[in-house]
């Protein structure tokens, strides 16, 4: 039988999951999304047959995409990683997830900017705050990851009113998490 450890950054984004699925909440951002999935999967004997959920919102970076996405790709947008390159380290700042499709962009930035929002939709289709660190720590322990993300808003000025969109998305992260993983 699969085991899952769920990840989401909010209790508001976890208010509809099933009550037995193991949950860690995070806080929001890459740091603290980093740090409590390290922290969850080093509380375990055995990794094995493990995999860890991210399940959360995200800004749609293109106009006309909505709905539930798993992406097949997460990158660390706000990582200067051409300068570690150029210095001849590898930053890691896009990870291979499988999925169906969608290019992810996390960084701790809240993404409201029309400029920002633009230049973010030439690499990515979605943005958040957690996800890339969630695959990051999941895939250093050896754990697979699967991120599962709702669109809640545009990445626009309209973002701002997240705490009041977010229930919607939380309903249809439920749905998928009964569905998939209960």
């Amino acid at each position: 039988m699969p085991r899952y450890l769920v990840v989401s950054a909010t209790k508001a984004e976890a208010a509809y999951l099933p009550a037995d699925l193991p949950l860690v909440i995070t806080g929001m951002g890459k740091v603290a999304a980093a740090t409590a999935t390290a922290a969850a999967l080093a509380g375990y004997d055995d990794l094995g047959g493990l995999t860890a959920i991210n399940l959360g919102t995200a800004g749609a970076l293109k106009d006309g995409l909505d709905g539930l996405h798993l992406p097949s790709v997460v990158l660390n947008h706000d990582l200067d990683a051409d300068a570690l390159r150029a210095l001849g380290y590898d930053p890691r700042d896009r990870l291979e997830l499988g999925g169906d499709g969608p290019v992810l962009a996390t960084g701790d930035a809240f993404v409201t900017d029309p400029i920002r929002r633009a230049a973010l939709a030439e690499r990515a289709d979605l943005v958040d705050m957690e996800g890339y660190a969630v695959a990051y720590a999941a895939q250093r322990a050896g754990v697979p990851v699967r991120l599962v993300k709702h669109v809640s808003d545009n990445a626009d000025s309209a973002a701002l009113d997240w705490p009041s969109l977010v229930d919607a998305s939380a309903r249809v992260l439920g749905d998928w998490a009964t569905d998939n993983l209960a």
